[in-house]
């Protein structure tokens, strides 16, 4: 159902006036929550439309974690930064220090690239080594070559991530290797995540790779459903034993693009069931609407004192939505705005909201904008104008007030 309303009180002495068109629609919702949500074993979880923004499944995704080797997408974002900017280049070389091997290196104990002390290594590779091999080696050489040491370069990290909306992350260093304090969020990796995909085009595809060689040493990608038949092509694996299993993952099925992240799982088997369970969960339940294209008109408002009587309301950007396949039937659109709107009226200026809502969903508000420029009438047909309102019986404003009647639509 499709309810356009405005409503007016006549500087408090007046009657309502009320509006109402009403259409039948079959369109989309976004919600940010829905209430019959699937349930998930992970500790920390994010199930997130790429395009829409909308989260149709979340828990604790605000809760600060250790994100293990997940925050590595925070490292190769500082590098693609650099290479899109044209600052470094995929053929140039970095030396292995001799601390990069000692605490990333086969010696370590941890995800390794198998680099060698001393050598000269090309940055693709040691792109792939941190992307599909994981190698901390990997991660401290490209710390070191961009800030001097890795400390500084977390510092970078930190500056970075917050100009780019990642709220609550604090990083301590490249790699991701247990710190009290390098902590993310779920929130903060799906939009990190998001930044990749929409940024990089070019270098996204690195996360697809099922295997790499080095060294004579052949390792294959740990994200579990790139092997799966879900589309899936990125991002991230992640393991430590304070942190758990975890997984920040992207796949695309007929044109539309989930996010998932999952942490704190018990196992390499339960983040593999878990992460296609939830992502084909996404794909089946829910679905994309174009409700609006760009800059079409939602609907028009009357206008107080215009030269035209009434102004068209529209979305600039359109509005693409998602809900839940079976949800249309019960949800309703309502366009609100005090109203008639005073002129004079500029195009682009928000005069009114669109609010979507359905039972049980959590409803969702957009601005909508004045389509075209309204011009104030002259001062004899403003005249004329009150002369209009006196005659078919509705109040008039305060003479001392050039606004429109005060009131708010419903």
């Amino acid at each position: 159902m499709f309810l356009i309303k405005s409503g007016q009180e006549i500087s408090g002495r007046a009657r309502a006036l009320v509006a109402a068109v009403v259409l039948v629609l079959a369109l989309a919702v976004p919600f940010g929550r829905f209430a019959w949500a699937i349930e998930t074993t992970a500790r920390e979880a994010l199930l997130m439309d790429f395009d829409t923004g909308t989260v149709m499944l979340e828990k604790n995704a605000e809760t600060l974690m250790p994100p293990s080797s997940m925050s590595k997408l925070m490292t190769t974002f500082m590098v693609f930064e650099q290479l899109k900017a044209g600052r470094l280049s995929l053929d140039d070389t970095f030396t292995v220090s001799e601390n990069a091997w000692t605490k990333g290196g086969a010696a370590s104990g941890g995800s390794t690239m198998f680099l060698d002390p001393n050598s000269s290594v090309r940055l693709e590779d040691l792109l792939r080594g941190i992307i599909v091999q994981s190698g901390n080696d990997a991660c401290i050489v490209v710390a070191e070559h961009l800030a001097g040491t890795e400390d500084a370069f977390a510092e970078a990290m930190n500056r970075r991530s917050r100009e780019i909306g990642l709220t609550r992350s604090i990083f301590q260093n490249s790699t991701g290797l247990p710190h009290p304090e390098h902590l993310m969020t779920a929130r903060d990796l799906a939009t990190l995540a998001k930044r990749i995909i929409t940024d990089f085009p070019e270098y996204y595809p690195y996360y697809s790779e099922k295997e790499f060689t080095y060294n004579g040493i052949t390792q294959h990608n740990r994200n579990p459903l790139l092997y799966k038949n879900i589309g899936a092509d990125g991002l991230k694996t992640g393991h430590t034993s304070v942190a758990g299993y975890g997984l920040t993952a992207s796949a695309e099925n007929n044109g539309r693009r989930l996010i998932l992240v999952l942490n704190g799982l018990e196992s390499t088997r339960a983040r593999t069931e878990e992460s296609e369970r939830l992502m084909s969960w996404g794909f089946r339940t829910f679905e994309n609407v174009e409700m609006f294209k760009p800059g079409a008109t939602v609907t028009e408002a009357e206008v107080w004192l215009g030269q035209t009587q009434t102004v068209p309301l529209v979305l600039p950007d359109g509005l693409t939505v998602t809900l839940p396949r079976n949800a249309r039937r019960t949800m309703t659109v309502t366009v609100r705005y005090e109203g008639p709107i005073p002129a004079p009226i500029e195009r682009g200026q928000e005069v009114a909201t669109l609010v979507i809502e359905a039972p049980d969903i959590q409803p969702l508000t957009f601005p909508l904008q004045a389509g075209t420029n309204v011009e104030r009438m002259g001062v004899i047909n403003r005249i004329f104008a009150a002369l209009r309102y006196i005659v078919v019986g509705l109040a008039m404003p305060d003479p001392e007030s050039s606004a429109a009647p005060a009131g708010e639509g419903t």
